[in-house]
């Protein structure tokens, strides 16, 4: 007897997952990776390739924020770095150091946070101080903010060293956002600027030894803070000094200006107000920091969004040409809103006066609004996260002028994923989830033969239900694509894949570009509608298509009563998130009415001819398993043997018999008796 000791390879091809729908969640770090949490693991995605590259497991409950060490600021300070390193905190306060070996795109747990927050992190920001020494702060809901000092080794294996510089306490109204800068001038002192649930922003000083104290409060805010932000010191003749951005949920954006007066022996004496003038009005408070004196002013007011501003993010700085200064940081803002749109400010040449220079987003009515917005490190492209666990993105492919278009992202389910299908020959995965959305993720045939190959991808959302989806079958045998998914509803619903849809999987899967005629003759159906008020998805006919284009040049009045039409087409490179949510629905062609509860279960013989359902159940007469034809639809039989719910089911491959477990703790197997 032979024995064959070749080794099994297994390689991981995709990871789809969706982003928590939490403010402070994704980093966009100088290793020019992004990260997110994801329910308890951290994520890490290439927005080059626009693939999740690996989850990193550790965290016990859901992760609220990340922060890259160093982030897309420091990027022009990076360039020789061997380790990467990025922070993530979480609902439980627990919060976690993790390292990224540049060589080997390696990552190492290094350690978990002694004397972590009790409740959740809300925020985590830093920056290095020199190559191998980073600061950072912390801030929870617990009403507690910590400062800490983490010093990394300088060769691989070592250990990092941390300690807490700093914990304040802020009292009952948390802080939910902080960011940290070194004092503009040769001080040696940092600046935290704190903002929360009062309307105002604290600032605390210290040294890097720690010991930090409240120095003053920034008034104007007439609702929470969201965001804050420090850009790096701006050099303006002898005088230095650094720009605070913030925004609320009062929909503005202020941006205050810090300068150095001087030490406090020079300038006793010497400072004089001059004449009433604008600028007396928008002086605000002097704090002392040391040996030092700082100057803030409102340096202005920033109003356009029509929603909460839930981020703002000064533009990266880059490396400038005088090597003394060393960097250049650009006047350039971003915003995001959940107004849906991420807004570029910039101050005019002539006037100084900020303006929005450049406005992304105004997404249709799928999208809930933006959570935060993240430029790249070298400032070409944007990325926003939204309500619905999706990320959007878009890069500047103009030459001379800004032309920013939307790029292709990772996407995945942001709630549990309840339940997976192959398709017949294996084509696509069809996935359910408790976030109310049906999925198809398909290995996309990559026909530039310079690409790294074939690239999996989100390729159609054919369902986005109203209630959270437990199960779903896939229909086997011959003819179109059908699928059947049960929620928390008591009726199962069928679905049949549209021409769109079928002319987008062929041009994924296929190397053959034309498209049988034949099926294009059987399938009458273009795409599908949702129903403003209802839960159905109406189908949309291929001879009807001309009258969306007439109504599309109506006056597009999005009200409860009339949602816009889609406009289902055949994809030619996989679809960005507006697509996916609005134009790849398919339409739904039979509800399943007979069980009691919510469903629960599905399976599809292998023949394609019977499919089995079975509902939550506490009582044996709803525990049932009802068995419907497909086709006719019809229920064809009502099979009892549980006292509780039927968890899974399975047809043998003969389909002669059923198999089917249960909450009672037991199994039944089911002979099939099929009347010709």
């Amino acid at each position: 007897m032979s024995i064959n000791n070749s080794k099994t390879e297994v390689k991981r091809l995709f990871i789809g997952a969706g982003c928590n729908r939490i403010v402070n969640n994704v980093s966009w770090g100088a290793s020019d990776l992004v990260s997110f949490g994801a329910q308890n693991a951290v994520v890490i995605f290439c927005p080059k390739s626009a693939q999740i590259l690996t989850t990193l497991p550790g965290h016990k409950a859901v992760v609220n924020c990340t922060h890259w060490l160093p982030s897309n600021k420091f990027a022009f300070k990076a360039k020789q770095l061997e380790r990467h390193y990025l922070l993530s905190g979480d609902a439980d306060g627990v919060i976690i150091l993790w390292e990224l070996s540049l060589a080997d795109n390696k990552w190492r747990h290094v350690l978990q946070l002694p004397k972590s927050h009790k409740k959740g992190v809300t925020c985590i920001t830093g920056f290095m101080v020199s190559q191998t020494d980073a600061i950072f702060a912390t801030s929870s809901s617990d009403g507690t903010v910590f400062v800490w000092d983490v010093v990394f080794p300088t060769s691989s294996g070592c250990e990092c060293k941390l300690s807490c510089l700093e914990t304040l306490v802020v009292g009952s109204r948390p802080m939910v956002t902080l960011s940290l800068v070194q004092l503009p001038g040769n001080t040696g002192l940092i600046a935290l600027a704190m903002g929360g649930l009062d309307n105002k922003i604290y600032l605390y000083c210290g040294e890097r030894t720690g010991k930090f104290v409240r120095a003053c409060e920034l008034k104007g805010h007439t609702d929470w803070i969201r965001s804050l932000d420090f850009s790096l010191p701006i050099f303006s003749g002898e005088v230095d000094s650094v720009l605070l951005v913030s925004s609320s949920q009062d929909k503005g954006i202020r941006i205050w200006k810090l300068t150095l007066r001087g030490s406090l022996a020079n300038i006793e004496g010497t400072y004089k107000r001059g004449e009433i003038g604008l600028a007396s009005y928008i002086e605000g408070p002097v704090f002392v920091a040391g040996s030092f004196s700082y100057q803030i002013s409102l340096e202005s007011l920033l109003i356009g969004h029509e929603d909460w501003v839930y981020s703002v993010q000064w533009q990266p700085p880059s490396l400038a040409a005088e090597e003394d200064i060393g960097f250049y940081q650009p006047q350039s803002i971003l915003s995001a809103s959940m107004d849906k749109t991420m807004m570029i400010w910039q101050p005019e040449r002539k006037t100084g006066i900020w303006m929005n220079v450049v406005t992304v987003g105004e997404l249709s009515h799928c999208a809930l609004g933006f959570y935060g917005g993240h430029w790249s490190p070298d400032a070409r492209s944007i990325l926003a996260h939204g309500y619905g666990g999706s990320f959007h993105m878009w890069k500047n492919i103009g030459v001379s002028s800004d032309n920013w278009q939307p790029q292709k992202v990772p996407s995945g389910h942001f709630a549990a994923v309840t339940d997976i299908a192959w398709a017949r020959c294996g084509e696509y995965l069809l996935s359910v989830s408790h976030d109310q959305t049906t999925r198809i993720f398909a290995s996309w045939h990559n026909r530039d033969p310079q690409s790294d190959g074939d690239s999996w991808n989100e390729i159609a959302r054919p369902q986005v239900h109203g209630h959270d989806i437990n199960c779903a079958t896939v229909i086997q045998g011959k003819g179109n694509h059908r699928f059947v998914s049960g929620a928390e509803e008591k009726v199962a619903r069928v679905f049949e894949a549209p021409l769109s849809f079928l002319k987008t999987l062929h041009y994924a899967t296929s190397e053959q570009s034309s498209f049988p005629e034949d099926v294009q003759a059987d399938v009458q159906v273009l795409g599908a509608n949702m129903s403003a008020l209802g839960l159905s998805q109406k189908p949309i006919y291929v001879n009807a298509t001309h009258e969306i284009q007439e109504n599309l040049g109506n006056d597009g009045l999005d009200t409860l009563e009339s949602v816009p039409d889609a406009v289902p087409v055949a994809l030619t490179e996989p679809p960005i998130e507006d697509q996916l949510a609005w134009h790849t629905l398919w339409p739904e062609s039979h509800k399943l009415y007979g069980h009691g509860n919510e469903l629960f279960s599905l399976c599809c013989d292998h023949e394609g001819k019977l499919v089995a359902s079975s509902c939550k159940a506490q009582s044996a007469t709803v525990a049932e398993i009802w068995l419907w034809q497909v086709g006719s639809w019809k229920a064809v039989g009502r099979l009892q043997s549980h006292s509780l719910t039927v968890t899974q089911m399975e047809f043998s491959h003969d389909d002669n018999l059923l198999l089917a477990v249960s909450r009672d703790r037991q199994f039944s197997i089911f002979k099939i008796n099929r009347a010709d």
